[in-house]
Parts: C-alpha cells; structure tokens; sequence
C-alpha cells in the first residue's frame, strides 16, 4: 500500500487544521493507520492510530481531546482532524499504516506517507 499524506499548513494559536492520508490498494481496511509527528531536534512520536478490525482510536495525552482520527473507508482514507492546535504541534505529521493490530510503536510501521508540515503560530 502507498500512502500520500496532505492537508498541513500554517494556522493560529487555536486554529484548526485537518490532515488526510489517501492510500492506494484495495485492502487498506486492513490496515491500523497512525500518525505520527516530528518537531525539529526530536524524534518522532506517536500521535494518534485507528485499529484495523474494530475502529476503536488512540491518543497520545497531549493531544486527546483536541485531534480526532477517523478512517472513510470508500475512499481509502484516514483523517486527522487537529483543533484548539497549540505552537506545540507544530512539526512535520506522517501517516504510517501496518496490517493488523495498532501499535504506537513507529518501528513497526512498514508504510509511510511523506510527511506534512504543522506550523502553529502563537
């Protein structure tokens, strides 16, 4: 499966902004799909991820209750809808898809989109 990450850009302190990943391949349902992020000088971490067999969502703490992830399945795509952001969002997302059950670990992701870039101005 190939993935085509877009849908960042720059927005205000509470602003919103919703990212999406486009994949190809007919059998992407199976598949939990994640974001993740990178700020400049970290490393990347995990974000959000949808689980392939049940839909159910997962939430790094900093961002629950501000970002949803939801997956439409006819048009084999997943979105990240980012409200409230904070400067701290800012970074570069990446979409990254596995089939089977959802991690949070990056390294066991084997696709990945190319990243989209977050700026939030304060």
């Amino acid at each position: 499966v190939q993935l085509q990450a877009s849908g960042g850009g720059l927005v205000q302190t509470g602003g919103s902004l919703r990212l999406s990943c486009a994949a190809s391949g007919r059998t992407f349902n199976t598949y939990s799909v994640a974001w993740f992020r990178q700020a400049p000088g970290k490393e990347r971490g995990y974000v959000a991820v949808i689980r392939s067999s049940d839909g159910a969502t997962y939430y790094t703490d900093s961002v629950r209750g501000r970002f949803t992830i939801s997956r439409d399945s006819p048009k084999n795509t997943v979105y990240l809808q980012m409200d409230n952001l904070k400067p701290e969002d800012t970074a570069v997302y990446y979409c990254a898809a596995r089939q089977g059950a959802a991690t949070v670990s990056a390294a066991l992701y084997g696709h990945w989109g190319q990243g989209t870039q977050v700026t939030v101005s304060s």
